[in-house]
């Protein structure tokens, strides 16, 4: 039985997928700008979207077990 200062199994991959959420957009907003301003390198702005891209992983694999499996 869980105490009432302890979160279930499910309250943390819910904050965390909000965390993650957060920072993917701020992954996103930073891409578009150096891509706007053209300050960025290349490699940087690869490596930016590497990142991104392993933070939407996270996201969905977070989102997959939140959501139950519906057999039809």
């Amino acid at each position: 039985m869980e105490t009432p200062n302890e979160m279930s199994h499910e309250e943390v991959l819910r904050i965390e997928l909000e965390v993650l959420r957060q920072e993917h957009r701020d992954l996103d907003e930073a891409i578009h700008a150096l891509e706007i301003t053209r300050r960025g390198d290349p490699l940087t702005i690869k490596r930016l979207k590497r990142q991104k891209l392993h933070l939407k992983d996270q996201i969905t694999r977070i989102e997959d077990e939140l959501t139950p499996d519906i057999i039809a």
